[in-house]
């Protein structure tokens, strides 16, 4: 029996076209082009006042700051998660985020914690200890992965209008040697480290660095936190992708 040329042809083209090697979209086949769901970057900051935001607006703390930076940058992030309270010092911090039984992991994790240590007079090896134990956490919620946590050194409160009458060169020599305590932390455990103690000191001479109590900083003081803060963030978000 004779095939005609017409239906070979016919025959030729559709197994072509079927065949695992064909071109889908050559044989008429929809491609699937919805693009990949945007996960939006998660931080969470772990501290006490200087990160709640004590005595400005819920949108003037440094977190949200940092998070409305990112966006008008282009960067999908979601509300920050802060486990902060003004009074808190590492034990207290702790005992938090033992009790918010945090979910999941973060991209960015960042701890600023100690003043109150300090304030209270409390003994440098007694905050060390609480510091190391807070960092090991803060890099468990990063996934174990040390290079996305930020530590976050401590502002030097002396020089505020609130410590007029204090022994200001003890403070500040008290600031300094915690400080280098969370710098050698960070070194230690492979985190960041942000200093943010200087532009706090400014705040004896710019009383617009500090809020209405006299004590802490203003939005635009955090503002200025931010702008050191960004761009390891940012070296952070870059190698997420």
């Amino acid at each position: 029996m004779q095939v005609s040329a017409l239906l070979i042809a016919t025959l030729l083209f559709v197994a072509a076209a079927c065949s695992p090697g064909g071109d889908a979209q050559e044989a008429g086949v929809p491609i699937d082009e919805t693009p990949a769901p945007v996960v939006p970057i998660r931080i969470l900051a772990l501290g006490d006042s200087y990160t709640v935001g004590e005595q400005v607006g819920k949108l003037e703390n440094w977190p949200v700051q940092l998070v409305r930076k990112l966006r008008i940058e282009g960067q999908p992030v979601a509300e920050p998660v802060v486990i902060a309270a003004t009074g808190w010092n590492t034990g207290d911090l702790m005992a938090a985020i033992v009790a918010a039984d945090l979910q999941g992991s973060f991209d960015i994790v960042t701890l600023l914690i100690g003043v109150n240590n300090q304030f209270h007079g409390g003994a440098i090896e007694e905050f060390e200890t609480g510091l190391a134990t807070l960092t090991d956490k803060a890099i468990g919620f990063a996934d174990g992965n040390a290079s996305r946590v930020l530590l976050i050194s401590i502002p030097d409160w002396g020089v505020t209008s609130f410590a007029a009458s204090a022994p200001r060169a003890e403070i500040a020599a008290e600031i300094d040697m915690f400080n280098a305590a969370v710098r050698e932390r960070a070194e230690m455990a492979g985190t960041g480290f942000i200093d943010i103690t200087g532009i706090s000191r400014r705040a004896a001479d710019e009383p617009e660095l500090v809020a209405s109590d006299g004590l802490h900083p203003s939005g635009q003081m955090y503002s200025e936190w931010v702008e050191l803060i960004y761009p390891a963030v940012i070296e952070i978000v870059d190698s997420i992708d």
